[in-house]
């Protein structure tokens, strides 16, 4: 227990670290620290072939946004135990599980209150990832190390040109509803792009 919490002291908020190590240990679960993926945030894996639960969390999330994701992860682990695959994975047995398991860091008052409102907000019907919540992401965001390199797609006039983390590139055209459409420049194939993703500005053509 105690190794797990010095680990998880790198991670997340000092004070939350204990209940985060309980919850492991009493859930039998494997916690692995995952390397950066572009998709996601964390993930859960339910029981297989005699294996047991797994969670994976992105290591360089704040720590901030490392606690909000391990607990959306674990609402997972907690809804497959009592449901197993008969209810949808952010379904209304999710979202409960989810709002009652953040309760006991809002009692250790474990965020700064511009998260805590964001994270309130966002519990009145939380969905499939904290980034797919503009206010809940820009909150956690703010305590972010800042990368003056990367900037949000929101934030670059239309028609300019970027590059994604994995390399590809893409120009910037019309916003529809809460997405932008960007053209890719190799395959002139359209994609929606959410206002909050992070790319890296080439040049404006505005």
């Amino acid at each position: 227990m105690d190794s797990k919490i010095k680990i998880l002291t790198k991670y997340i908020p000092e004070n939350a670290a204990p209940l985060i190590a309980r919850w492991i240990d009493f859930y039998r679960c494997d916690f692995k620290i995952s390397k950066t993926r572009n998709t996601k945030l964390g993930d859960y894996r339910s029981p297989f072939k005699g294996e047991g639960h797994k969670i994976s969390v992105n290591y360089n999330l704040n720590q901030f946004s490392f606690l909000v994701t391990t607990v959306h992860e674990f609402a997972h682990l907690v809804t497959f135990n009592e449901y197993k695959n008969r209810v949808k994975p952010h379904g209304a047995e999710w979202k409960d599980n989810f709002k009652r398991m953040m309760v006991p860091f809002f009692e250790l008052e474990i965020f700064p209150m511009d998260v805590k409102k964001a994270i309130v907000a966002y519990l009145h019907n939380p969905a499939a990832s904290s980034c797919s919540d503009l206010n809940l992401y820009k909150a956690l965001k703010i305590y972010d190390q800042p990368n003056p390199s990367m900037v949000t797609v929101e934030k670059i006039p239309t028609n300019s040109i970027f590059v994604m983390k994995n390399g590809r590139t893409f120009k910037k055209l019309e916003r529809i509803r809460k997405r932008y459409r960007c053209v890719e420049i190799k395959t002139g194939l359209i994609y929606l792009f959410s206002p909050i993703a992070e790319v890296k500005l080439l040049n404006s053509e505005t």
